[in-house]
């Protein structure tokens, strides 16, 4: 069984290993930690890559912009 928690470091406290207590009890477990960068991760598909690029562009050129009158927001 694989189990991926993604979590910020400074939310880790005691509760967070008696769930992993309770989940795996007394089997041996493999803890890896990874810094995890929302960034890299976005750009990793080229798909989604070119979008995300096409869409700044999009708002340096003020092109496709939805503007929402700050009046509708109540």
């Amino acid at each position: 069984m694989s189990t991926t928690y993604r979590l910020k470091a400074s939310t880790l406290d005691e509760s967070f290993l008696e769930d992993l207590k309770a989940t795996y009890g007394d089997q041996e477990i493999e803890i890896t930690v990874s810094e995890f960068n929302e960034t890299d991760y976005l750009l990793k598909s080229e798909v989604n890559k070119q979008r995300l690029l096409q869409a700044i562009e999009n708002v340096k050129q003020r092109k496709k912009l939805v503007e929402i009158p700050l009046d509708n927001l109540e």
